[in-house]
């Protein structure tokens, strides 16, 4: 098994890792755009958050492209709709299974969580 940290500041604070790789699936925590000055822009903010798991992805040997599922939270879900073509862009040909939910985050600043597992034999 490996974990994989991004220096998130919640990390620490709360007890969790960025990403566990277990036996071929990795588990990315929901994650938030980082920083201390975030973008009020939902599609920003989506972005940003997609960097940070893309790099959680490439450091456990796998990609978008190995989502299998993903699950995005949005306080307003009228904030989801100018996400969509972001998340098409980074999963392209490859779309995982998904959910959106509407709940409120950890903190009034984010407008969106994104959560994914992907899965890649022989990690």
């Amino acid at each position: 098994m490996k974990r994989i940290k991004s220096g998130g500041i919640f990390e620490d604070k709360i007890g969790y890792c960025r990403a566990v790789v277990a036996d071929g699936w990795v588990h990315v925590s929901g994650t938030v755009a980082p920083g201390d000055d975030i973008s009020d822009d939902v599609a920003t903010q989506c972005a940003a958050a997609l960097s940070v798991i893309e790099k959680a992805l490439t450091e456990a040997g796998t990609s978008f492209a190995d989502a299998v599922r993903v699950t995005y939270v949005v306080p307003n879900p009228a904030d989801f709709e100018p996400c969509w073509p972001i998340l098409s862009q980074a999963f392209g040909g490859n779309p995982p299974a998904a959910m959106m939910i509407s709940s409120p985050l950890i903190d009034a600043k984010y407008k969106i969580e994104i959560e994914l597992t992907a899965y890649r034999a022989g990690l």
